[in-house]
């Protein structure tokens, strides 16, 4: 009998969507792994406590190419235009990708951008309203990466909202037939600005890869648009949410808060609590078997479809000490928010970097920052993949 013949339950309720880390916590307690339903009713193999979710990040058995999925879940339906990128590929092809695309993300050259995310950060907190309620999230937290990524690809300032309401839109859809239009929109705006920089190369990450697409033939011209989607979406979706929900997190604890206020020297530790604690990504990039992989005793096999749970991994008891209290001070600030193994986020540095500027900005900024509706009131986006608010209310002072 396969997993498709078999009724199988399905925790991503309305309920979920407020508090997956209660869905988490119940299905962590009788077990690591389960075979539940995506909410398309595809059958997908939940994995959910840490040592378990740590060994499968770095597990040559499970792959992330959908080469090898014979049923289940598969991820977003994606032309290949858009898929041949480093979330899709394996071993060889995996690491020549990522050799192109890593002296962009580098320590020394994230560095060199502090200055501009600083000044992009402060220009961005002018423009909030003192004394009034002000979404920071989509007049701030949204602003601040897809302008600094939108810089390092000279992207139009006129595109850049609209590419970030396309990723949005992707990940947390009102209507399902959303997601194709937000993939053939982007699909047609990367097409046209690779054309357009092939035509008029500058000094910017783009014309990079364009030129070793061009000139070393290192990239086919699908590996050069999906890398360009990769790094873009990914620039920008993920910090966004990391600096709403980091946000959020300190206004809820605010005996913390004043406690990073006193002393900014507590915040890059304080940042990777937020990694553990609200990062938004619930899940891994899906993977799929290459053989019958035993993971915590129960056997999966061959071809199906992995979804090793971040969130889940990081509110694990066995691994941290009351792991669902925010503590700035933690001690173990290890996490698996920006990956682990052959797919640790190469923009690792630059995510740190604007997580850490845009809070100290706001928190410098606004001493009396606080939330304009109390927290039962705020609105997270359905995604059972992504958990991040759709705004944040708050009242600047």
């Amino acid at each position: 009998m396969s997993t498709q013949d078999i009724a199988l339950p399905c925790p991503f309720d309305t309920g979920f969507f407020a508090d997956p880390y209660t869905v988490y916590a119940r299905l962590r307690g009788a077990g690591s792994v389960h075979l539940v339903a995506a909410p398309d009713g595809t059958p997908v193999w939940l994995v959910l406590k840490e040592r378990d979710v740590r060994a499968g990040l770095s597990d040559p058995r499970l792959s992330v190419n959908k080469a090898h999925s014979t049923r289940g879940y598969r991820g977003f339906s994606l032309p290949p235009a858009l898929d041949a990128n480093l979330l899709n590929v394996d071993d060889i092809d995996h690491l020549r990708l990522r050799r192109l695309v890593s002296q962009a993300f580098t320590p020394r050259r994230v560095e060199h951008l502090r200055t501009v995310i600083e000044a992009t950060a402060g220009h961005l907190a002018d423009a909030l309203v003192p004394g009034e309620t002000n979404d920071v999230a989509a007049q701030y937290a949204n602003l601040l990466p897809v302008t600094v990524i939108g810089d390092l690809f000279d992207v139009p300032a006129a595109d850049r909202a609209p590419f970030s309401s396309w990723v949005a839109t992707m990940f947390a859809p009102d209507h399902p037939s959303q997601v194709a239009e937000a993939v053939n929109a982007i699909h047609v705006f990367l097409s046209g600005l690779v054309a357009a920089r092939r035509r008029t190369p500058g000094e910017d990450l783009l014309s990079a890869l364009i030129a070793a697409r061009d000139e070393d033939d290192k990239l086919s011209e699908d590996e050069l648009v999906s890398l360009a989607f990769l790094i873009l979406m990914a620039g920008t979706e993920n910090a966004q949410h990391v600096i709403t929900s980091g946000l959020l997190a300190l206004l809820r604890h605010p005996h913390q808060l004043e406690e990073l206020r006193a002393d900014f020297g507590l915040l890059a530790g304080a940042v990777e609590e937020i990694f553990r604690y609200a990062h938004p990504n619930q899940m891994a990039i899906r993977r799929f078997t290459l053989e019958d992989v035993e993971i915590d005793g129960c056997v999966i096999p061959e071809g199906e479809t992995v979804m090793l749970c971040l969130a889940s991994a990081h509110r694990d008891p066995a691994r941290y000490t009351d792991p669902d209290r925010f503590d700035i001070h933690r001690g173990d600030v290890s996490h698996l928010a920006l990956g682990h193994g052959l797919h640790y986020c190469l923009g690792a540095a630059l995510a740190r970097t604007e997580v850490q500027t845009a809070l100290s900005t706001m928190l410098r900024r606004f001493p009396r920052l606080h939330l304009a509706v109390p927290p039962d009131q705020l609105r997270w986006r359905s995604s059972w993949r992504s958990h991040a608010l759709r705004e944040l209310p708050v009242v600047v002072a």
